[in-house]
């Protein structure tokens, strides 16, 4: 097996930083990937270009001094979002993108959207102006099975949304299944579709949440599913195939509230984020591949260059020890636990 891999800086194409001391606590952990997609689902969340030129301001100020991180801010989209604060943010660099979650699909998303007729608007200002618009992909109807609302969605949101809205460039984030693996492969040409695949999705399915005992810190949303679920998420990841890139979704949460009667989702992945993905693809044989996801696919579809720079990842023989918590502000995040020995790190080429 191989003792180094040498990459272009990976980028996070999917990041929660949260805000106040949690903010303090969790940036200098993605402060060696390049770019990173911030998510807007503050409390209150982050609705125009100033709160996010603001917000973008305030992670500047967490991150280390020599941290390589850029965080590209995205709005969230609500009913009464004005279309031309979307457009001039994105002209004007402040924004990235623009994140739609249906209501209710997920933490803190009560301000997302129910109509979208409501928002038709904006997705077609979007759309001549080549916004991107990043979506959680996910029906909130109580009367879907929650393992079923990925694939449902598709069906009857997403579909729909892209064929109402041509040219709306469209990421269809943390992908779970294999309907979303063969959706966004499918509709992928010129550049119309992305997938973003967390870490924690290539590892778990959902046994690892409810077989043999109830596993709070595996539980995230979209959930984890079957097992052919994850081997299909696993195959796309390490395929090289352009639509599929890394985003970690990592979720940072204190302990006090995934521990409870009705605790929150999320995995916090941020610190070993590479170091597990350099040990699923070498379990694999496609080590090969993983610049691909990491560092080249997202970057293209965003029509950014990649990363000059190099990170070399070397394989210890012996385990490598990250932390199992972290502190924020007096309060505890667990970090996610693979389930196995990690024997890779993530040091400057």
């Amino acid at each position: 097996m191989k003792k180094f891999l040498t990459i272009r800086r990976p980028d996070d194409w999917h990041l929660h930083l949260r805000d106040g001391a949690m903010l303090a606590a969790v940036a200098p952990h993605s402060a060696a990937f390049g770019r990173a997609i911030i998510m807007p689902n503050l409390v209150p969340p982050v609705v125009t270009g100033d709160q996010a030129r603001a917000y973008r301001d305030r992670i500047l100020s967490a991150l280390p001094e020599g941290a390589a991180l850029q965080p590209l801010m995205t709005l969230y989209l609500t009913e009464t979002t004005d279309p031309a604060d979307v457009v001039a943010s994105h002209r004007d660099g402040v924004i990235s993108a623009v994140k739609l979650y249906p209501a209710g699909a997920t933490t803190n998303s009560a301000s997302g959207v129910t109509d979208f007729n409501k928002v038709r608007p904006v997705l077609e200002a979007m759309a001549e102006a080549g916004v991107p618009l990043c979506v959680h992909g996910e029906v909130t109807d109580p009367e879907i099975d929650i393992f079923d609302r990925e694939a449902v969605f598709i069906d009857r949101v997403l579909d729909p949304l892209r064929r109402a809205t041509p040219g709306l460039r469209v990421v269809m984030e943390h992908i779970t299944t294999s309907d979303g693996v063969a959706y966004v492969r499918d509709n992928a040409a010129g550049g119309a579709m992305g997938g973003t695949i967390t870490t924690h999705h290539l590892v778990i399915n959902r046994n690892a949440i409810l077989a043999g005992g109830i596993r709070p810190h595996y539980y995230c949303l979209p959930v984890a599913k079957r097992e052919t679920h994850r081997l299909a998420l696993r195959e796309a990841a390490m395929s090289g195939q352009g639509p599929f890139f890394l985003g970690t979704d990592s979720a940072p949460h204190p302990d006090t509230a995934k521990l409870q009667p009705c605790g929150c989702a999320g995995c916090f992945t941020a610190p070993n984020t590479m170091a597990i993905l350099a040990e699923i693809f070498a379990q694999e044989g496609r080590l090969d591949q993983l610049e691909a996801f990491t560092s080249l696919n997202g970057p293209a579809f965003y029509g950014v260059a990649p990363n000059e720079d190099r990170l070399r990842l070397t394989r210890h023989d012996e385990p490598v020890r990250f932390p199992e918590q972290i502190d924020a502000g007096g309060e505890r995040v667990t970090v996610f636990d693979p389930g196995f020995d990690l024997f890779w790190q993530m040091e400057s080429a």
